[in-house]
């Protein structure tokens, strides 16, 4: 018995130890002592899960039309890690490939700014996204502080586009913000930081009453992530990690597959049933949702000014009539949501009055 019992501890030790041999990407050795760095979620360390996964999202990706911005690449590499082990750049475009695996394997179509490690211009992104038929634009970025003696620093920020008061402000681009600032903090184990209750910050926040470029002209909803410090001496070793930057990329798509799980409304202008009379012009829009329409949400600005209309909730148009209406440009925008409380996609239509 005693021989038996010798000849299976040696065989359990001989596995154990050959286990503990092998190099794992999520443990690092600090003084002596291995130390975990990430989980990986089991739904994507599995296969069959992470297909079962896929598959679920897809019934709302699928035709889905994205963009994927890598922040930097190219002639702008200056954004590296204390160490030189991370170079934001590389870190970007690791993460935003994976999304895009994810994503289109998911039934979605995704555009990208950049494949590779190549420079490209910082307007030049916002007229790339426009010329598509996108529909939603990310960015991907990771931080930094703006003073070395704060390198300690580390949370997880999703950036929208103006404040809630602004005319600019998109309530959609909002609430995909949250969605995927949720997943992606709960992934990296990391807090939204002190600026914000759930994660996301309006991008005046950075640049007050103007934001960051790639928002601001995006013609789309758009959000900007800033995943993680890696600048922080603990997120510098996980971010060189490229199963690390899958666990990121799984995360913001599932913050994403988990948005588009509810409808959200959409607007369109019938122009066929919009007349110009004399000087009277009236606009019927139709919104288009397979939720019911919270009627008291609805909104409508005509030339940036609040405007009167009439809905019908039995076919879910709405009718805009604007007296004496003068020649020239003018722009409606309508905002509403349905009873999810899920807001809808942007509706902004400029449009000219003319008189014979």
């Amino acid at each position: 018995m005693k021989k038996s019992f010798l000849y299976i501890s040696l065989i359990f030790t001989v596995i154990l130890l050959a286990s503990c041999s092998s190099v794992k990407e999520n443990y690092y050795d600090y003084e002596g002592t291995s130390i975990q760095l990430f989980h990986v979620p089991a739904d994507l360390d599995d296969s069959e899960k992470q297909l079962t996964t896929i598959t679920k999202y897809a019934e709302n990706l699928n035709g889905r039309k994205i963009f994927i911005d890598q922040g930097h690449g190219g002639a702008d590499r200056k954004n590296k890690s204390p160490n030189g082990e991370v170079v934001e750049a590389d870190v970007n475009l690791r993460v935003a490939l994976y999304l895009k695996n994810f994503l289109e394997r998911a039934g979605a179509k995704v555009y990208m700014s950049r494949l590779e490690d190549e420079t490209v211009d910082l307007k030049y992104r916002s007229e790339l996204l426009n010329s598509t038929e996108a529909e939603l634009f990310i960015s991907v970025h990771h931080n930094a502080p703006a003073k070395p003696e704060q390198n300690y620093v580390n949370y997880t920020s999703t950036y929208y586009h103006a404040k809630e008061k602004d005319y600019e402000y998109d309530h959609m681009a909002r609430d995909v913000a949250r969605y995927v600032q949720r997943d992606l903090s709960f992934a990296m184990n990391t807090s939204g930081g002190l600026g914000s209750f759930d994660g996301t910050y309006s991008d005046y926040l950075i640049y007050p009453g103007e934001g960051f470029s790639v928002l601001r002209l995006a013609d789309v909803p758009a959000i900007l992530i800033e995943c993680a410090f890696f600048t922080n001496p603990l997120e510098e070793k996980r971010l060189a990690s490229e199963k690390f930057n899958e666990v990121q990329a799984w995360a913001i798509f599932k913050g994403l597959g988990k948005y588009y799980m509810n409808s959200h409304p959409v607007v369109k202008l019938l122009e066929e049933e919009s007349t110009l009379t004399d000087n009277s012009l009236k606009l019927v829009l139709q919104i288009d949702d397979e939720n019911e329409i919270d009627e008291s949400s609805i909104a409508v600005m005509v030339n940036k000014e609040k405007y009167d209309f009439t809905f019908d909730s039995s076919e879910n148009k709405l009718e805009v009539v604007i007296e004496n209406v003068e020649e020239g440009d003018h722009e409606i925008k309508v905002l509403c949501k349905n009873s999810k409380k899920r807001f809808s996609y942007p509706f902004r239509k400029q449009f000219e009055v003319k008189f014979d």
